[in-house]
């Protein structure tokens, strides 16, 4: 009982930090792609809501910590982030997050840009489970032709 809650535990935590790491444990487990996409879904919007909420206490605390380094603000990933927020908007961030981004850096970007709270939770929540449900069935159905995983 304790190894199902630790491995469930886990799986959470893990999409708090990349999505497709959540999927890949949670297949790795055993686990239904059901509930490997309930978890990875909760689990990213959990490091959401904690990005948006207490983001900027966070940045300027690390700000006070890390002034001494003088960073380039308009760098080649920057642009790219402007431009796909100026044609897209909130739902182009929240779609390529699980993508290309951590759940983490999805909410910072929108938080940056200056998103409603209500929008950034609304598209985050449509995008996560749609890529938290897709891509838990893509590993668990279509794993077995990534050759280095070893999928029951």
């Amino acid at each position: 009982m304790t190894t199902e809650i630790i491995k469930y535990l886990t799986v959470y935590l893990s999409s708090t930090i990349k999505v497709i790491f959540g999927c890949l444990l949670g297949t790795g487990y055993g686990h239904h792609f059901l509930i490997t996409g309930v978890l990875t879904t909760l689990g990213m919007m959990t490091s959401v809501y904690i990005v948006t909420y207490f983001g900027t206490n966070i940045r300027h605390a690390s700000q006070a910590v890390l002034r001494r380094k003088q960073r380039n603000i308009f760098s080649r990933k920057s642009r790219q982030y402007v431009r796909v927020w100026q044609k897209y908007g909130m739902p182009g961030i929240a779609f390529l997050t699980p993508l290309l981004l951590m759940p983490i850096g999805g909410a910072v970007i929108a938080n940056a840009f200056g998103a409603k709270k209500k929008d950034i939770f609304k598209y985050m929540w449509i995008s996560c489970t749609f890529w938290g449900f897709v891509l838990s069935a893509l590993v668990k159905f279509a794993g077995h032709w990534i050759p280095f995983l070893d999928l029951p």
